[in-house]
């Protein structure tokens, strides 16, 4: 068991550096994010490893700085669609005419893109700030995952100790508790790191439009979308919060389908 969490552990590393980066940042950053340190777009130098901003700023200070907002968001949205998908799936799995009703309320929630979604509502209600952008991942993230526990969970419910408990007359939240979803923890481990990759997406798009105003002047989308223009000039600008996003994603990615593959040659 240690050696099959061996390999996802090494691919997972570059994720776990850009979260700890992020996490420890602000206590680390070398310059205050609003102090002008030189020219805007100058070249790294000593006072500013990887140049500055199009305000002068150093890059490498926005970037320690910015990433805790993303990750905290994405992390809260992932928690809460992983969350309730697992008990939604599980009744509909448990209680085959509730579940025709989740199913057909899912169905009706999917056809609703999850970027129009948080576009429709932020813009016709800017003070909802992050509190409506969770909202709104939440409602659009749920369905789809819920269809996953639903499937994961409908072969525990046909197993014979789930029927002995239900001969026994214990009620559905213990059978959800108690019986299903303890034995769905590869599905729940599998789907938070598949939503928490998915939510960081929709958390930067927002960012990236300046929609949520709580998530502050300073993060790495914002800081692609500021910078975009001098890119030439200082291209640590827009690539090193570019690399953030995209190797937190691409490592998460890879870590979930390592743990996959290594659990599928345990079991084979």
């Amino acid at each position: 068991m240690t050696r099959a969490w061996v390999r996802p552990a090494m691919i997972a590393l570059p994720a776990v550096l850009v979260v700890g980066c992020a996490v420890a940042g602000p206590w680390v950053a070398p310059h205050p994010v609003d102090e002008g340190v030189d020219i805007p777009y100058a070249e790294p130098s000593a006072a500013a490893p990887l140049g500055t901003d199009h305000l002068g700023q150093d890059v490498l200070s926005h970037l320690l700085v910015g990433g805790w907002g993303l990750l905290l968001l994405a992390a809260v949205i992932a928690v809460l669609v992983t969350g309730l998908a697992a008990v939604i799936g599980t009744v509909a799995a448990l209680r085959p005419r509730v579940g025709a009703v989740i199913e057909r309320c899912t169905d009706a929630l999917m056809l609703l893109p999850p970027v129009l979604a948080i576009l429709l509502v932020m813009l016709s209600w800017p003070s909802s700030g992050a509190a409506g952008l969770v909202t709104i991942a939440v409602l659009v993230g749920t369905p789809y995952c819920a269809r996953v526990f639903a499937a994961a969970a409908s072969g525990i419910a046909a197993t014979g100790y789930v029927e002995v408990a239900v001969a026994n007359g214990e009620g559905l939240p213990y059978l959800v508790l108690r019986e299903v979803l303890p034995n769905l923890r590869s599905t729940l481990t599998t789907q938070l790191g598949l939503r928490f990759v998915e939510a960081m997406y929709l958390v930067s798009t927002a960012a990236f439009l300046q929609l949520p105003a709580t998530l502050g002047q300073s993060n790495w989308a914002l800081m692609v979308r500021e910078n975009s223009a001098g890119i030439l000039l200082n291209p640590w600008s827009v690539v090193a919060p570019s690399l953030a996003i995209g190797i937190l994603a691409v490592s998460m990615n890879f870590t979930i389908s390592a743990i996959r593959s290594d659990r599928n040659q345990v079991r084979t």
